[in-house]
């Protein structure tokens, strides 16, 4: 008994010794300062949660109304069985037809025979009807209506987003190898066919004891953003299936280093609502380790 007392100090200095060094403070309240916006960008009335229809327009009338047989159905104190319709013109442009009575606004003011500005454009048009708030753009080229409620159930039961605990070593510095010019990629999408997007270049690093390498892709050749969706031995279990999403700074013109940060790696808008369309990993950027940082995959309450 003296002896194994005796071994006992040294058996749990031995242990301290091997455990991994504690995350400095400051870069733990970094992440956690990132974790805080993300989920107040989230929970905004123009958060992803708070969309409850998403629909393609055809050409001609395109109803919305609280009838389920509505092309546009929505749900709502105020809201009547048809309270409009989308119309799509021969010409592609979209115009807003209220029913006599009906409470629906446009930016504030009754319905007119004007086109409706799409989102994206400085002055895009808002529709309200009840509650609701619609907004008609454009996806590929085709019309389509998008539906907020800020009082949505998916927003109200929001059990808010898990996490892996912070871990310093997930954040790794990669060399940046750019193409000679941007490459054509096939990404696949959580919804509909597989869309092109711009690769840049590939950054290499080193995680896990592993050298690994990722592909971004870029909305733009000159774009100061590199974007990247991986997946992980986690994807499907601990984490989306799909992949996550990371976003880092592109090196100034001549310069190779790239710092990822998995501990900022975010699931995909499509894990948090039927009503998103989102770019999947690339099968070359599959990672066959665990990447035990970053957003887990969500939990619906």
């Amino acid at each position: 008994m003296r002896r194994a007392a005796a071994v006992l100090p040294f058996l749990f200095l031995h242990l301290a010794c091997d455990r991994p060094p504690a995350a400095d403070p400051d870069y733990v309240r970094e992440i956690e300062a990132a974790r805080a916006a993300r989920h107040a960008e989230l929970t905004t009335e123009d958060g992803w949660l708070t969309i409850v229809a998403r629909e393609p327009l055809a050409p001609g009338e395109n109803t919305f109304g609280s009838d389920p047989s509505s092309k546009v159905a929505l749900a709502g104190a105020g809201i009547p069985p048809r309270a409009g319709a989308f119309v799509v013109r021969e010409d592609a442009s979209v115009v807003l037809r209220a029913e006599p009575g009906a409470p629906v606004t446009v930016n504030g003011a009754a319905p007119t025979d004007a086109p409706l500005v799409p989102e994206g454009d400085e002055k895009a048009d808002v529709v309200t009807v009840g509650r609701v708030r619609l907004a008609y753009f454009r996806k590929d080229g085709a019309p389509y209506v998008r539906a907020r409620d800020p009082e949505s159930a998916r927003l109200r039961g929001f059990p808010g987003l898990s996490h892996f605990p912070i871990d310093p070593a997930y954040r790794v510095e990669g060399r940046w190898e750019p193409y000679d010019a941007p490459r054509n990629v096939e990404v696949p999408s959580s919804r509909g066919p597989a869309r092109t997007a711009l690769a840049p270049g590939l950054v290499r690093f080193t995680l896990g004891g592993r050298e690994l390498s990722l592909e971004p892709t870029v909305e733009s050749p000159d774009d100061a953003t590199l974007f990247f969706v991986f997946a992980d031995a986690t994807s499907g279990s601990e984490s989306y299936g799909g992949g996550r999403f990371l976003s880092v700074p592109r090196p100034a013109a001549g310069g190779d280093r790239v710092v990822l940060d998995f501990n900022l790696a975010e699931t995909p808008p499509c894990s948090l609502t039927p009503f998103a369309s989102c770019p999947m990993a690339l099968p070359r950027n599959t990672l066959p380790i665990r990447v035990e940082a970053g957003e887990k995959a969500p939990r619906h309450e």
